[in-house]
């Protein structure tokens, strides 16, 4: 069997990954969209075909022979985009982490060099694979040479391209050389494309015949333009044919592959932030400075604890049976008091053979003096999760300073992941033992583990969690986030937990009632979309719609799938098409009730704890890079609230008997915020007469009287007072409104004419950001923008929304947080049995007995509008009800 050598077209690769990816940046700033494709197409190359042998190509900088034989070669390229060329040595250093040849050489391009390898490796008896999707190298395919285009996943080889383009692969040259190529500025003949082109080489069988026969050409033009152009057609002949002679030698060991140099790839892909690739190639862990040390009986146990006693600070790590907290039983703890020092204590391992361990309740009644001790500082990483699995345990955890997954994001709320071996790998340059190495692929209880593996990996966690809080500590002091830290997100961790161990009640028939009404309907819309299309399909299949749209009923196509394969059928393409025509909309309409049913009336039965009976939801910190809270399994903030069904599903919601639900909601927080950052007149009196901002834009955008407004009117200047907040432009506002582009811009102008403060403080932000490179919110919350400056419109622009939305979105968020704590400080202090049970977005919602209620209402009012001091007031509206859609 012939040995197979891959070729690599990289520099092909390098912009095809850039223009396929775009607007990719790592948290520093860096570029990285043209490496990641490069990255994930080398990678596959390596896992799909194992190639035995293997060569990278580039292009040298400089010109080449090209060049001299004709000066306007590739003359009508732009220069390399900046952010292009700033990640070109950092594909190099991969392809060269990858230990594979990088082969360049100044004076010829990639194609040359493998042109040339191609045909002595050939000879040599090797068979060959270029890997390029460049059309180039057509010309190059033999019996033992095949192209191999992965992105697109096609193959050329000699039948492929008889069949496509009806000449042989050596014919090619003599097509181009007609037609021309205008990527690379060659002319060949004017007026004679590819199509042309092959059907004179398929007929003549090259240019010399064509030559020879040329008094056959029978159309007066085409025969004009191929005497008059016959010296430019040879020489476009000349560009577009790959040197094969250039001086390379070929030494087939030398391109035998090796294995990768993971500890350089490994430094790459952190640098890169590219965490997916990581995994691929880790970095072993070197325990072999570590004092990992577990805790069997009760002699260590004594002693260990003195020590955490003696110390000011310690972190601490529970290993568990779950990711979920109200589900999950102890299996162990670990502590760390210094760097690379841990212990673990094992208390609920269960398998066959399992050592002697402590028992756990003997373990919990020892430590609870030192677990519930408010002077002795404890560290943790997502600790609201510890805290939660020990208070379930009967352990009230204080004296919690600090949470590294917090500090990690407060100092980068853009970055994706802030889980604790992101953090090793970023801010203490390690990569920790992975959970999967522990418990492997098919992810058994951690009280499995054999005791042996568990230690390192729970000494581990407990360790890096304390090494990175003393790095993360004086970073968080330099941007000034200790405030923040200590202020707002950490006392708001144990708030949280208690929202989420209260949960909230709901009313399981009346979901299931809800499922079998939304199945009902969703089966009538079924029966009128069958009968509209004229028969029966899989409505969520975009294919099938897709055919079913616009191959028969020939509705206009708005767009093509991202790989360009299909229809696109997302809602922006069905809203268009259903102003015309009624299968769209029911499409619409079916998708709607479809997610309905499958995330929330369904879903929400299953969610119900068995030992509760309530619904517990978790609130997340370290998500939205604005600061707002999120919430997961299930989550409780995208319930629909302006349509009948999402309200309906909020009526599953209710309190414990005899109770009350109460919603206490922020009025137009984020418009008040912005005329106390804006200091813009109409805002101050606006809110501080009590006047309906809303009518007030419309009188001044659309120049017209207080009793003119209509509510539709008003609608539209409220789209317009939130999309200034979000840094909406003329085509979005369009969009929005139904509107022309050119009203659109009108109305922004008209807007920021009467509003100048407001002019000024988005100019103004703007500028500081560009200088500071982030943004901020007034409690001091910052934001990273590092594409605040980029040469490119697009992304400068969505940089530029982000500077003047984030001050807005992340005040607000601030501030309700701020509220949550003081609520609950409240709560606790006069020992209220009422309990905070959900935060959606500017929205608090309490369970309130009725003997409570009235206090409850003035306390949560006066707290919330009195949060901080702006230049003009808060106001909350507030109901309640018997469930959440009354209490709204």
């Amino acid at each position: 069997m012939k040995k197979i050598l891959y070729l690599i077209d990289g520099t092909a690769y390098i912009h095809r990954a850039y223009h396929a990816i775009r607007g990719l940046t790592n948290s520093s700033g860096l570029p990285t969209n043209a490496v990641l494709g490069f990255t994930k197409m080398l990678v596959r190359l390596m896992e799909d075909k194992k190639p035995e042998y293997i060569a990278m190509f580039f292009d040298a900088k400089g010109k080449t022979f090209r060049h001299d034989i004709y000066n306007d070669y590739k003359a009508n390229r732009p220069a390399m985009p900046e952010d292009m060329a700033v990640q070109i040595p950092y594909i190099r250093e991969i392809a060269q982490g990858f230990n594979m040849p990088v082969i360049e050489m100044p004076g010829y391009e990639a194609d040359d060099l493998i042109g040339t390898v191609a045909d002595m490796a050939e000879k040599a008896g090797f068979s060959v694979v270029m890997v390029t999707g460049d059309k180039d190298f057509l010309q190059l395919v033999t019996d033992a040479a095949i192209i191999w285009d992965p992105l697109k996943e096609k193959i050329n080889d000699i039948n492929t391209i008889r069949e496509t383009f009806g000449v042989d692969p050596q014919q090619m040259t003599d097509v181009m050389g007609l037609s021309g190529d205008t990527s690379d500025n060659i002319p060949g003949v004017p007026g004679i494309g590819q199509k042309t082109a092959l059907s004179l080489i398929q007929k003549f069988g090259s240019m010399e015949k064509l030559y020879e026969r040329i008094s056959e050409i029978t159309k007066k033009k085409q025969h004009e333009n191929l005497v008059k152009y016959k010296d430019q057609a040879f020489l476009s002949r000349k560009l577009v044919k790959i040197d094969k002679a250039v001086p390379l030698a070929f030494e087939p060991e030398k391109f035998k592959r090796k294995d990768p140099d993971a500890a350089r790839l490994s430094d790459l892909f952190k640098t890169l932030e590219f965490s997916q690739f990581l995994k691929i190639f880790p970095q072993p862990s070197d325990l072999s400075q570590k004092r990992y040390k577990g805790i069997y009986d009760m002699e260590a146990l004594s002693e260990l604890i003195a020590q955490l006693e003696a110390s000011e600070v310690f972190a601490l790590d529970t290993e568990t049976t779950s990711q979920y907290p109200m589900k999950a039983k102890l299996v162990g703890l670990s502590f760390s008091l210094k760097p690379n020092e841990a212990f673990y204590i094992p208390c609920a391992h269960d398998y066959l053979g399992v050592p002697l361990q402590l028992r756990l309740s003997d373990v919990l009644e020892h430590l609870r003096p030192l677990l519930e001790n408010p002077n002795i500082g404890k560290i943790g990483q997502n600790i609201k999760y510890d805290w939660m699995v020990l208070a379930r345990h009967g352990i009230h955890l204080r004296g919690v300073v600090s949470d590294t997954m917090i500090a990690s994001y407060l100092l980068n709320p853009s970055k994706r992941a802030h889980n604790l071996d992101r953090i090793a790998l970023d801010f203490l340059d390690h990569k920790k033992i992975s959970y999967e190495e522990v418990v492997g692929k098919k992810t058994f209880p951690f009280s499995q583990v054999p005791v042996e593996k568990a230690v390192p990996y729970a000494c581990e966690d407990a360790d890096i969690t304390l090494m990175a809080h003393h790095v993360l500590r004086p970073q968080l002091e330099t941007l000034g986030l200790t405030s923040l830290l200590e202020k707002v997100e950490m006392p708001l961790v144990p708030v949280l937990m208690k929202m989420e161990m209260q949960g909230i009640c709901v009313d399981r028939q009346r979901l299931r009632d809800l499922s079998k009404s939304f199945e009902h309907q969703l089966e009538k819309l079924e029966d009128k979309i069958y009968a509209i299309a004229g028969e029966k399909f899989n409505i969520k299949s975009s294919q099938q719609l897709g055919h079913i749209l616009f191959e028969k009923l020939k509705l206009p196509v708005q767009k093509k799938t991202k790989k360009k394969t299909g229809y696109s059928t997302d809602v922006d393409v069905l809203t268009t098409l259903a102003e015309n025509h009624e299968l769209p909309a029911f499409i619409l309409r079916h998708r709607t009730l479809a997610k309905l049913k499958s995330t929330y009336t369904d879903a929400l039965v299953k969610l119900v704890n068995p030992e509760t009976g309530r619904i517990h939801t978790s609130y997340n910190q370290t998500v939205t890079a604005t600061g707002r809270l999120s919430s997961s399994d299930p989550n409780l903030q995208n319930i629909p609230i302006r349509d009948e069904e999402g309200r309906a599903i909020r009526s599953a919601f209710v309190p414990r008997e005899g109770w009350s639900l109460l919603a206490a909601d922020y009025s137009q927080i984020e418009l008040r915020i912005l005329a106390h950052c804006s200091d813009d007149k109409i805002l101050l009196q606006s809110f501080n007469e009590n006047e309906d901002i809303h009518t007030r834009t419309a009188t001044e955008v659309f120049q017209i009287s207080h009793d003119a407004v209509t509510p539709e009117l008003r609608r539209q200047a409220k789209a317009i007072n939130f999309g200034i907040i979000y840094g909406m432009g003329a085509y979005s506002l369009s969009k929005e409104l139904g509107i022309t582009r050119k009203m659109a811009k009108t109305y922004i102008e008209n807007y920021f004419s009467k509003y100048k403060g407001v002019k000024q403080f988005t100019d103004q932000t703007i500028e500081d950001a560009k200088k500071t490179r982030q943004t901020s919110t007034l409690l001091g919350r910052i934001r990273l923008l590092p594409d605040i400056n980029s040469a490119n419109r697009n992304i400068r622009g969505f940089a530029e929304r982000i500077a003047i939305n984030t001050p807005i979105q992340g005040t607000a968020a601030d501030l309700i947080k701020v509220a949550m704590i003081n609520v609950n400080a409240a709560f606790e202090e006069k020992k209220l049995k009422s309990a905070m049970l959900l935060s959606v977005h500017d929205e608090l919602v309490f369970e309130v007995p009725p003997d409570e209620l009235d206090m409850v209402k003035k306390l949560v009012r006066d707290i919330m509008e009195g949060v901080w001091e702006l230049n003009v007031p808060l106001k909350v509206n507030m109901e309640c009800g018997e469930n959440w859609a009354e209490a709204h």
